[in-house]
């Protein structure tokens, strides 16, 4: 499996070169791209290099036990240190999704159960936006449609790293894991009568697209504007500022009311469209891609309910990976990591076993 660190570690080195040069940097997006690929390599290069001193280390170890016997005790610990280090090397070869460098956009919608679905979209949301604090990332709502409790009938939020983030470690490669339908068991503010009810909404998690990831001709939109509504519907400007885009040839839409400001909510809702538009595409691409391949690059079946959030017994629970905590109220609080690193577990299993197969 480590025959192919010689070739990364030459690209690591090319990569090196190329970023000193001023002329890379006159071209921010192609900087950016080149430097996630750089850190990408670093983890892998760096863990390669600790692999090898370990090894001439436990060699020379292992020669002077015969002289000193408290060498033996130091090749022995030598050993699982570098059994660590070929783990950990594993896991930073397995092939990941090109867009886990991507930061993310998450669209939260209500589904069954209306005002009660609403209100828990706008918990999601709450959930998502703390969890994002804790990393230290930004977060950003670009279009957002209330209910009339305060709750969200739509919501979408712009996620994004500060920095290079490290390979794994950027909000799309983590918060994919968040797109299915979530089921939340609960007593809704609207029951009087006190029982618990069941009700669902939906996430779409997709990779915050660039302008050259995704090719969109003028030509190819219809935009569209508006006056933006509010809770119940009514009309909360009296300008025509909020705006929807249609690209054409897909008939993906995406729309944006958020902001007073026409300009601003069209390029939100350009944000959004370039977004779904990457999303479109590589799902098609799996979709055509063989069996094998997709089980490397999707393990989760998105359109499936993915998670349980039961208030009662404050328990969360991942129907994907098995995973359970009885920690309901602090997850909902931004506490989302352990239940994602289950996911992450996961999907790093399905691909091992994919390429060892």
């Amino acid at each position: 499996m480590f025959e192919a660190v010689e070739g990364l570690v030459a690209e690591h080195a090319d990569l090196e070169g190329r970023l000193a040069e001023p002329e890379t940097h006159a071209d921010q997006r192609l900087a950016k791209r080149l430097n996630q690929r750089y850190a990408e390599l670093s983890a892998i290069v760096t863990t390669w290099r600790r692999w090898q001193e370990l090894g001439d280390d436990i060699e020379a170890a292992r020669e002077l036990a015969s002289e000193d016997p408290a060498f033996a005790d130091e090749a022995v610990q030598l050993t699982a240190e570098r059994d660590k280090a070929s783990e950990r090397l594993r896991h930073l070869l397995v092939p990941r999704d090109a867009t886990d460098a991507k930061d993310a956009l998450l669209e939260v919608r209500a589904g069954e159960g209306g005002e009660e679905s609403a209100l828990f979209a706008a918990d999601l949301l709450r959930m998502y936006t703390r969890y994002a604090d804790q990393r230290g990332w930004n977060t950003e709502v670009l279009d957002a449609t209330e209910s009339d409790l305060g709750g969200y009938k739509s919501v979408t939020v712009a996620v994004k790293a500060k920095g290079i983030a490290e390979p794994g470690e950027a909000p799309y490669a983590l918060l994919k894991f968040e797109g299915g339908v979530h089921r939340v068991q609960r007593v809704p503010v609207t029951e009087s009568q006190g029982r618990i009810h069941t009700s669902a909404a939906g996430v779409l998690v997709m990779p915050e697209a660039e302008d050259i990831d995704v090719e969109i001709h003028d030509a190819d939109l219809r935009i569209d504007v508006y006056r933006s509504s509010g809770p119940g519907g009514q009309s909360v400007n009296t300008t025509d500022s909020a705006v929807r885009i249609t690209h054409v040839p897909t008939g993906i839409v995406a729309s944006c009311q958020n902001e007073k400001s026409q300009l601003q909510n069209k390029e939100s809702a350009m944000r959004i469209l370039r977004a779904r538009l990457l999303a479109a595409a590589e799902e098609e691409a799996n979709a055509q891609a063989s069996a094998a391949r997709k089980s490397q690059i999707r393990t989760v079946d998105r359109s499936e309910r993915i998670r349980t959030y039961n208030y009662a017994e404050n328990r969360i629970s991942d129907h994907r990976t098995g995973y359970k905590s009885y920690n309901l109220d602090t997850v909902l609080d931004g506490a989302l990591g352990p239940v994602l690193q289950s996911c992450v577990e996961a999907d790093l299993a399905s691909r091992l076993e994919a390429m060892e197969s």
